[in-house]
């Protein structure tokens, strides 16, 4: 799949592959101070309900989401874009791809930092709302997360 971002950069979000995975990594890496290691990729890539995306630029991978499929819903448990490449629209394009190959109809959830605006304003924009808080779900700095979840057709009482 072929979409064109915010900012004209052409990007093709495709499935991750093993042979991705150092690319991936690096990113993760350059993301968060408590990266995920490269077992738990390799982890996610052999179960067969998951959605693992790439998201290229000129050939580089730029972005990545990891999302498991549980009983009632995706979880979306790891998604980062390059730093050099952020502001561009590359999450966003990842997300589309998720709900692309998820279905529209599909309930999703995530944890995000308190203290990350972009990307819970990024996700609001994409019918996420908060649904409640894990204190101190963070191991390197303690900070609470905030749990989001995109339930079509479910009345939100927040």
């Amino acid at each position: 799949m072929s979409v064109k971002p915010n900012v004209g950069e052409e990007l093709t979000v495709r499935t991750i592959g093993f042979s991705d995975l150092p690319q991936v990594v690096a990113i993760e890496r350059r993301s968060f101070t408590s990266p995920w290691s490269l077992g738990m990729f390799v982890l996610e890539l052999t179960k067969p309900s998951g959605i693992c995306l790439a998201a290229l630029s000129a050939g580089a991978i730029v972005g990545y989401v990891i999302c498991a499929r549980y009983d009632e819903a995706y979880h979306v448990m790891d998604i980062a874009v390059d730093p050099d490449h952020r502001r561009r629209g590359v999450a966003a394009a990842l997300l589309d791809g998720v709900i692309a190959r998820a279905g529209e109809d599909a309930n999703y959830t995530l944890e995000v930092r308190v203290s990350n605006a972009p990307a819970i304003a990024l996700y609001e924009r994409y019918g996420f709302h908060a649904a409640g808080r894990r204190p101190r779900y963070y191991a390197d700095n303690g900070e609470d997360a905030i749990i989001m979840w995109r339930a079509i057709g479910t009345p939100w009482e927040l």
